[in-house]
């Protein structure tokens, strides 16, 4: 039996997930929450396998929901349900820990599949969502190494950083602003996927061994 939750604020497309998830042999809607806020206090002790959470909700956004569900449940599968197929909020979903994408126009018969592809282990997305991510990538070249991706100066912030040299005395030896430095080293972390100097100078310090 693989139980779901939903997070819905439209009140006729809950009663219509809860009813539709219900009707299917193997599946079970253990609760609905009208917002983000309510979910986060009430899913976790659910505890379901799978969250259809909407992205547009009052209040907390979906994002925000599913990044705090994840924290509290982090093997909780979500499936994003939303009439949105930006790029930005697919990525940001995904980064949020959302493992599918489904727009809100497709039949009743592919969320169901969704739900149970994605407890399979599966990623399941509508096909233009598929193919957005597709073509996103198609353009990206990625560099064979962290140093391709960094200039002269971002290399030279990283390896004053691997010194364990503070930012103020990189601006002083570099003879840059402070606010220069930082800006280089938002733009490091981007290029190399990071989230913390520790993070760059261990993973610049990897590509070079």
């Amino acid at each position: 039996m693989i139980t779901v939750c939903i997070v819905e604020d439209n009140p006729g497309t809950r009663e219509n997930l809860v009813a539709l998830l219900n009707g299917e042999d193997g599946v079970r809607c253990l609760s609905a929450f009208a917002t983000g806020e309510e979910a986060v206090r009430g899913l976790p002790s659910a505890a379901p396998d799978v969250a259809i959470v909407d992205i547009n909700l009052p209040g907390m956004s979906g994002i925000e929901c599913v990044a705090r569900l994840k924290m509290a449940l982090p093997r909780l599968q979500v499936l994003m349900l939303t009439t949105y197929s930006d790029r930005d909020l697919i990525f940001d979903s995904l980064r949020a820990g959302a493992s599918g994408y489904l727009l809100k126009d497709m039949p009743h018969v592919e969320l169901v599949q969704a739900v149970q592809e994605l407890h399979a282990g599966g990623a399941p997305m509508s096909m233009p969502i598929a193919r957005k991510l597709v073509d996103h990538f198609h353009r990206i070249r990625t560099p064979a190494s962290p140093e391709e991706r960094l200039t002269q100066r971002e290399q030279e912030i990283l390896e004053l950083l691997a010194k364990g040299r503070p930012d103020k005395e990189i601006s002083d030896k570099l003879g840059i602003s402070l606010n220069t430095v930082r800006s280089h080293l938002k733009h490091i972390y981007e290029k190399l996927q990071v989230q913390s100097r520790t993070e760059a100078v261990v993973k610049f310090l990897r590509a070079g061994e």
